[in-house]
């Protein structure tokens, strides 16, 4: 098995070095500092695994369990912590998928599944979201992808570019295309909680005896560089073929990164972090909205959820060739190009990153390049 690059990553790899002066298009919310945390760090924590469980603290996914609306639908034996969402989403595929077994997936989307099943040697199904549809999961299309040989269906709500958000009755109706042939119904859930057009859908894990919700404390609460995620099911056989396979891959518990996520999900402290990434995001969104309203040629449907959208970029303007424009002299501002998603006349425009990023000075560079593309 040899995994190809994806584009998206392809991307970020060639331009680590470019050290742009403003991002438009971050991902995740402001990341707190370290500081933040020390008071509530025992300086006297042994650095070696937890020596507790093999599936993470216990206390850590309890407050998994709430935060997903899960306590008391899962058990703490359900939940798996892992190397982020990534990791989570890798050993639900690596151990589900066969050569020949189909995924279904959409697109765009988190490309992730797609990679990973071709490696395998799964045939993948696309599923197509389309921007006239308000970039909306097509559940219709879904239904008749499925077949007696789909393995597991792959979504990520809400969406991982556009920010479309799934209803209950939509998820609901989901699980039932998939349980019609026994499928799982993987749910990478990591914007969960920044919904701001309608509530945040039920975890999967919760309503389906195959369905796999997987999150990371990465977007919503900006701690990326934890690396802590979960997989969430109540198929004690999956959890534990995740258990097995993860200890031959990053083996055993991030002790650090756990125990720090744990500070950060205990419920007083989630609450108030959760509450200012909602405001600042709701906040940047009005600005974005605004500031696209203004842009000759430039649309984009807003996100229902999350921090990132896909803006559409004038006729006869490339992403690819405009990123790399924009990364240059004079502008100097970073943004990936929809390439990455499979869509090469579109950008990705995105809320989050705080002050650092340079948000507005960015978007100021991105109009300014627009206008000289079209006048040169």
């Amino acid at each position: 098995m040899k995994v190809k690059i994806h584009t998206l990553f392809q991307y970020l790899l060639e331009t680590t070095d470019a050290a742009p002066e403003a991002i438009v298009g971050f991902s995740l919310s402001q990341s707190p500092k370290l500081g933040d945390y020390l008071s509530d760090l025992d300086p006297d924590l042994s650095l070696d695994w937890n020596n507790r469980d093999f599936r993470g603290l216990p206390e850590l996914r309890d407050h998994v369990l709430a935060q997903a609306g899960l306590a008391g639908v899962c058990k703490r034996e359900d939940v798996l912590i892992t190397a982020g969402a990534a990791e989570a989403n890798y050993l639900a595929i690596m151990q589900t998928l066969q050569p020949g077994d189909e995924i279904v997936v959409e697109t765009p989307g988190w490309p992730q599944a797609e990679v990973l099943a071709k490696a395998i040697g799964a045939h993948v199904v696309k599923i197509v979201r389309e921007e006239a549809e308000g970039w909306h999961l097509p559940l219709d299309r879904v239904r008749d992808a499925v077949t007696d040989r789909t393995r597991m269906i792959f979504i990520t709500n809400p969406n991982n570019p556009t920010g479309d958000l799934l209803s209950r009755a939509e998820l609901e109706e989901l699980v039932r295309i998939a349980d019609r042939v026994g499928a799982w119904l993987l749910v990478d859930e990591v914007y969960a909680g920044l919904e701001w057009d309608g509530p945040r859908a039920p975890s999967v894990a919760g309503i389906y005896a195959r369905g796999i919700t997987t999150g990371s404390v990465s977007k919503a609460l900006g701690l990326q560089g934890l690396r802590t995620g979960w997989l969430i099911c109540p198929d004690p056989e999956m959890v534990m073929d995740a258990v097995i396979l993860r200890e031959n891959s990053s083996e055993i518990m991030n002790i650090m990164g756990e125990v720090i996520a744990e500070v950060a999900l205990r419920p007083d402290r989630y609450a108030e972090s959760m509450k200012k990434a909602r405001t600042e995001g709701a906040a940047n969104l009005a600005e974005m909205n605004a500031w696209v309203d203004a842009q000759e040629g430039l649309s984009w449907v807003a996100p229902r959820a999350g921090l990132i959208g896909l803006g559409r970029l004038p006729d006869g303007i490339d992403s690819d060739a405009f990123a790399k424009k924009l990364l240059a002299d004079p502008y100097r501002t970073f943004l990936l190009p929809g390439s990455a998603y499979d869509q090469p006349n579109h950008i990705r425009l995105g809320v989050g990153g705080g002050a650092g990023v340079n948000l507005m000075k960015g978007l100021d560079r991105v109009a300014r390049a627009l206008c000289d593309w079209t006048t040169a």
